[in-house]
């Protein structure tokens, strides 16, 4: 199950994480949500591989401790949304569809 590009209707913002919006529900460790807007990560489904941050040419993503996560105990999380250039490397590599950049959505320069 891939990420849902139509989160901002279907979901609550629950508030911040470091800077970055959290999209409920959340129930830590098991559901952690959609973190950022612009480019916005599924938590939930992210199997930690990386692709994501290795392939970013302008660093939009970090690493995020997730201990007992299901999935992987980390992950990554679009801490620095603002930079991305829309250039959806992120989206091509990711194996799960776990990113979804949206020029469109609120967060953009």
């Amino acid at each position: 199950m891939a990420i849902d590009p139509n989160f901002e209707e279907t979901r609550e913002r629950e508030g911040q994480e470091r800077g970055v919006d959290v999209w409920g529900p959340t129930d830590p460790p098991e559901q952690l949500g959609i973190h950022g807007t612009h480019v916005a990560v599924d938590l939930d489904i992210c199997v930690g591989d990386g692709a994501c941050l290795e392939d970013c040419p302008v660093d939009v993503f970090e690493w995020i401790d997730t201990p007992d996560h299901p999935e992987s105990e980390q992950k990554v999380t679009p801490a620095d949304e603002d930079q991305c250039i829309d250039c959806m490397l992120c989206v091509d590599v990711c194996p799960v569809d776990a990113i979804d950049v949206d020029p469109g959505r609120e967060n953009r320069i």
